[in-house]
């Protein structure tokens, strides 16, 4: 499939920008999967005003597929998706499978997902550490022949590889990449990124989109300009995928559309700024970074359990859980920063995703 069949509105919905949440994963006290309560996320997530969802992805636990969820999580979300009446009614949605593993494994997933009705697929490349630059090109290529893909710089701390901006510039240049999403958790290799892109020529048609949970404000508020042949080109952020925005969900759309907003009036407020160090110093509690993100996926956890989503912080490997601490670090900042909290709607709506 590639991205030129893909339906208008899903597409423009990239295009634009958009909070799409990086799926989290609801297990019961047996560490089996609990539909009742991942059906909830997936309607949290679209009442919340998301414009997409990704599945399957690092924040949905990279382990389902060695316990045989990776389909039917997927199906779960698409089919609760599909189903369900947003509040203010249905809009398009993007929606973004994680493709994971050696070649074979990311195009099965890759066929997989385009089976079940996804758009894009968000393309790890953590399980070829030590490969070469031109077997991760032929990696990409062989994915991309089955599905469009979301570009995806994983952070070396949970995973992830470095990968120059000459890896980018080659990535970018494959004709059914969509979008990239940049989560290295540092300035100079996000920037390789864009060097990328630009030195491609694909900025018309890859979408920016931060997963840096650490510098989410100013990604998205900072034009990158950059010289191209002796040329001004200025990219922007559009959207974020990210897993931070899988809890307080609700907030970070009112954020964005903030963002969007004072970058189309060319004037960004103070108070829009001072949010960056906000939301990363929430990010370092979610994100348990005194710990090395040891509890990244627990803390978040945590959030929808105090919310009454999830019913414990459980996580498929029993080694995973909330470190020393964290607890405490997330009631700071939820009490520090009670606008970048959406205790309120979730509890008006809740029982309502439960149901």
């Amino acid at each position: 499939m590639h991205w030129t069949a893909l339906p208008p509105e899903p597409l423009a919905v990239l295009r634009r920008g958009a909070v799409i949440p990086a799926h989290l994963l609801a297990l019961d006290a047996g560490r089996r999967l609990d539909a009742r309560r991942q059906r909830a996320l997936t309607r949290y997530y679209l009442d919340a005003g998301a414009g997409g969802l990704a599945v399957g992805v690092h924040s949905t636990q990279f382990a389902i597929r060695d316990v045989g969820l990776y389909e039917p999580v997927l199906e779960l979300a698409l089919r609760t998706a599909h189903d369900w009446e947003p509040l203010g009614g249905r809009r398009p949605l993007f929606l973004v499978a994680g493709l994971a593993g050696g070649t074979a494994q990311a195009v099965r997933e890759a066929t997989i997902a385009r089976g079940l009705g996804y758009h894009a697929g968000l393309l790890s490349l953590a399980a070829l550490l030590g490969a070469g630059e031109d077997e991760l090109v032929a990696h990409c290529e062989a994915v991309a022949a089955v599905l469009p893909l979301v570009g995806f710089y994983l952070q070396p701390a949970v995973g992830g590889i470095h990968l120059p901006a000459s890896f980018w510039q080659r990535f970018a240049a494959i004709d059914n990449v969509v979008a990239i999403k940049m989560a290295p958790f540092h300035r100079y290799r996000t920037l390789d990124v864009i060097r990328g892109v630009v030195a491609a020529r694909a900025e018309e048609r890859v979408t920016l989109y931060t997963g840096n949970d650490d510098h989410i404000v100013l990604d998205l508020l900072a034009p990158f300009t950059l010289v191209r042949d002796g040329q001004p080109v200025t990219l922007r952020i559009r959207g974020g995928l990210l897993g931070h925005w899988s809890v307080w969900t609700r907030c970070a759309v009112e954020l964005l559309e903030r963002i969007h907003a004072a970058v189309a009036a060319g004037s960004v407020p103070p108070q829009l700024l001072a949010l960056d160090a906000q939301v990363t110093d929430c990010n370092a509690a979610l994100f348990d970074v005194a710990h090395d993100f040891h509890g990244c996926i627990a803390g978040c956890h945590e959030v929808l359990r105090r919310q009454g989503l999830l019913a414990g912080t459980w996580c498929l490997d029993p080694a995973e859980g909330l470190s020393a601490g964290q607890a405490d670090e997330l009631s700071r900042v939820a009490r520090d920063y009670p606008h970048l909290v959406d205790d309120a709607f979730v509890a008006r709506h809740r029982e309502r995703w439960l149901a």
